[in-house]
């Protein structure tokens, strides 16, 4: 048997001669068909996967945002004026000794107590006086004695000078005698009405009907016409405010006005109204001084500070939310809404300001599609897509 020589192959087998030949050839063309089919896959990825949609290229749309908007109108606003102040007794009255003074006996009030016109707050000692007042008293007796006297002897003599007795001389003598005893008698009246007017002036007494705010005597203490102030009265009870008001305010307070007032502290309004406005302005801090009624009340203090609110008449204009409003260097503005809902600058001129809202004094008419808030965040020309909210009432 002939045999042929075989080989060692890459793999350290021994291998016949011929025998791979067939399993090479089949490799080759796996190989061959594995890189068609990646060369068709990159085709085919490119063709329908590689290019971009002409929808994917197209830049995304800009976003609107949406903006809530009203239209103010026009409506009735009222022109408020606030102000501050202290509360006071409208007609004050300060009481003090009227006579010569002396040791206080007993005081018959106190703050708080209502007294009628002429009621006595207070005693001074007065024994002395009254003594006095006992003496003048004699001193009119004898007085009279002494004109009753002279009456008679003047009453006789007429009677003795018919008959030639006396002279008429005499007579005229004895009627001088009779009107200067009656005149001594007036003068004694006199004085002791003087007496009991100064005895009287001892007692102190108030001067008309009212309400004691103040006392500041004690039983004991010595007092004179240079004691100051020993009681203070509110004349009627009524009170008051005086509030300060710039002068801009001034000029549109009147007579009359309405206010409402608000002690600090406290959660109450009281009604009342201007009686009187100050005719000058103080140089110094450029306000005024109105005084306002008020009627009595406890929780009322005079001394207290409190706030008041004017109703200095009212106007129509278009009333928006403080949101609306922006500001700056070039002064107030509010951004509307116009026909293609872009937003539009619109300078104004704010009026009255309250809790209800910004009344606006020109430069809008209230048909306007108004921005209520987000204002700071827009500009001029930008488009928004806005959404309509009820007008501030």
């Amino acid at each position: 048997m002939n045999y042929e020589p075989g080989t060692i192959g890459n793999n350290g087998r021994y291998a016949l001669p011929g025998g791979d030949a067939p399993r090479a050839s089949r490799g080759r063309w796996i190989a061959i068909a594995v890189v068609a089919v990646v060369v068709l896959a990159l085709i085919g990825f490119w063709v329908f996967g590689g290019k971009p949609k002409a929808a994917e290229t197209k830049a995304p749309a800009k976003q609107v945002p949406t903006v809530t908007v009203t239209v103010p109108g026009r409506q009735t606003v009222a022109r408020t004026i606030t102000a501050t102040g202290s509360i006071a007794a409208k007609v004050d009255m300060p009481v003090g000794v009227a006579g010569e003074g002396g040791r206080v006996t007993a005081v018959l009030v106190q703050p708080g107590q209502w007294v009628k016109a002429g009621q006595v707050l207070a005693t001074i000692d007065r024994s002395v006086q009254v003594e006095t007042q006992a003496s003048q008293a004699a001193q009119i007796g004898v007085a009279r004695s002494d004109a009753r006297l002279a009456q008679a002897e003047l009453d006789r003599a007429q009677q003795l000078v018919d008959r030639g007795f006396i002279s008429k001389a005499d007579v005229d003598r004895r009627t001088a005698t009779r009107d200067a005893a009656l005149a001594r008698v007036k003068v004694a009246e006199a004085q002791l009405d003087e007496i009991r007017a100064r005895n009287g002036r001892l007692l102190i007494r108030a001067p008309a009907a009212g309400l004691v705010l103040t006392r500041s005597v004690e039983p004991g203490q010595i007092v004179s016409a240079g004691s100051g102030v020993l009681f203070r009265l509110a004349g009627g009870g009524a009170l008051e405010l005086r509030a300060a008001l710039s002068d801009a305010d001034m000029a549109q307070a009147r007579v009359g006005t309405p206010a409402t007032v608000v002690p600090v502290g406290s959660t109450r309004r009281f009604t009342g109204q201007v009686w009187q406005v100050a005719p000058v302005i103080d140089p110094q801090t450029r306000q005024g001084e109105v005084r306002i009624a008020l009627p009595y009340d406890s929780a009322l203090r005079p001394g207290g500070f409190a706030a008041a609110t004017l109703i200095a008449g009212s106007a129509v204009a278009p009333l928006l939310p403080q949101s609306s409003v922006q500001s700056d260097a070039k002064g107030n503005f509010v951004y509307v809404v116009g026909p293609n809902n872009e937003v539009v600058r619109r300078d104004i001129k704010v009026g009255q300001v309250s809790d209800a809202g910004v009344a606006i004094a020109s430069g809008l008419t209230g048909d306007e599609r108004v921005v209520v808030s987000a204002g700071a965040f827009l500009n001029p020309g930008q488009k928004i897509a806005p959404v309509r909210q009820k007008a501030v009432r």
